[in-house]
């Protein structure tokens, strides 16, 4: 292990489901002796309970992680991608010993810092100057080493003005910068980072990728980044790891990796649009969403298209102010065009309560590539409120090519092409008002 950071030797993490524990400690620790040390039953099973064995024989135990070898060479930056409940965030648990392995082994040479959630390891009771130091001495580090770092961390952060408030009175944003800035600059040889930037803004993003390529490149720390994000994982890694269902299913340069992930994701898009909700409304039923004429979740462009229609069916039990939003993404997750009905003017249709239907026409962009592109769907109040989210709903596949008559690409201040609406029709108790 001379040049190996980290290492995997067949780890495996199992958990069961259902409620776990007796109910006060002190039979927890009887249970924990009479079934782990003395190899006996255990003495608490209600009456046609199973035991471990036989809840792992029925299927009642899920295994998180099952039978994962890897080595991470030191000064490596890996990527970690995966679908959620892959068992991404399990591996990274188990390098920082948040929880041990049910089976196998992990060895790491040098200190970890990791940055697994919003605010992990803070105290919210305790200030942003006692945080820090109390995180670089759980790490291992002299307070004089951590008083060197501590204006660095400090204005990373962006917090001056509030070192000395407790945590607890942070917004979300400060907390996880402030937790970044701990992990990326007090010392360690090993950095864990799982899905953090997402809660930053742009600018905290562009600043916290630019800090992790110098902690490789720069300081040849070793880092593993789980993230959704596929444009941020290829810009900072060099290798790619996914993992699906608690198994490691490819291993090696990134762009491979990025690419046989996505394979996978393509090959689910089937089924219908409407089943890509994540999100909605308690007062919102959905019954069908249509994108470019099909209910399909993939479906071609044909040739100078013009516009896009979107079809949403539905009913609603109260009154709602709503507007869509259509997001066009690459299949690596980056946004490149939004049409944000709404998002200046702040003007809405009007649904009321019973069946509805929304028919939506989005001009394209005049410069669109050859390629797939994801669409996210949005049905929501601009600025309030979600009806419903629906991401990554739909594949369209393009032709490509130059569409003279086609919206024109104008730079939005998001950074995307803004696309224009060309109609919105809104039908309730079979009566079509326009409304834009």
């Amino acid at each position: 292990m001379s040049d190996c950071a980290v290492r995997f030797e067949e780890v495996g993490k199992m958990y069961r489901l259902g409620q776990v524990g007796t109910g006060t400690l002190c039979h927890d620790l009887n249970q924990w002796w009479q079934t782990r040390i003395m190899g006996r039953e255990n003495p608490y099973l209600k009456v046609g309970s199973l035991s471990n064995q036989a809840a792992m024989n029925q299927g009642e135990c899920v295994w998180a992680l099952r039978d994962v070898t890897l080595d991470i060479a030191q000064g490596e930056t890996v990527g970690i991608i995966g679908k959620n409940g892959a068992g991404k965030s399990t591996l990274l648990k188990l390098l920082s010993r948040i929880t041990a392995p049910t089976t196998g082994c992990i060895k790491a040479r040098g200190r970890i810092a990791s940055m697994l959630e919003v605010g992990t390891g803070f105290h919210p009771e305790m200030t942003g100057r006692e945080n820090i130091y109390m995180n670089g001495s759980i790490m291992g580090m002299k307070r004089r080493e951590i008083a060197q770092r501590f204006d660095e961390i400090v204005d990373f952060a962006g917090i001056e003005r509030y070192v000395d408030t407790p945590v607890k009175r942070y917004s979300s944003g400060m907390w996880v910068r402030l937790g970044f800035a701990v992990a990326a600059f007090l010392e360690s040889e090993i950095l864990v980072v799982d899905e953090v930037l997402a809660v930053g803004d742009a600018e905290f993003q562009r600043k916290a990728i630019g800090k992790l390529e110098y902690a490789t490149q720069g300081q040849g720390r070793t880092v593993l980044f789980v993230s959704h994000n596929m444009g941020a994982v290829s810009q900072l890694c060099r290798r790619g790891l996914v993992i699906d269902h608690g198994q490691i299913m490819a291993d090696g340069e990134i762009s491979r990796a990025i690419g046989a992930y996505l394979a996978s994701i393509e090959d689910e898009q089937v089924g219908e649009i409407k089943e890509a909700i994540k999100k909605i409304h308690k007062s919102l039923a959905v019954n069908q969403i249509k994108i470019n004429d099909t209910v399909s979740r993939q479906s071609t462009l044909s040739p100078n298209q013009e516009t896009l229609r979107v079809e949403i069916r539905g009913s609603s039990k109260q009154e709602m102010k709503g507007s869509v939003k259509l997001i066009f993404k690459t299949m690596a997750g980056l946004p490149v065009a939004s049409m944000v009905e709404g998002r200046v003017t702040g003007e809405t249709f009007q649904i009321r309560p019973g069946d509805f239907e929304i028919e939506c026409e989005v001009k394209l962009p005049r410069y669109l590539a050859k390629g797939d592109f994801l669409i996210d769907l949005y049905l929501h109040q601009p600025a309030v409120q979600d009806f419903f989210f629906a991401p990554n709903c739909a594949i369209l596949h393009s032709y490509g090519g130059y569409q003279e008559y086609c919206a024109p690409a104008v730079l939005a201040d998001e950074g995307f092409m803004s696309l224009e609406c060309e109609r919105i029709l809104i039908k309730q108790n079979f009566k079509g008002v326009t409304v834009c």
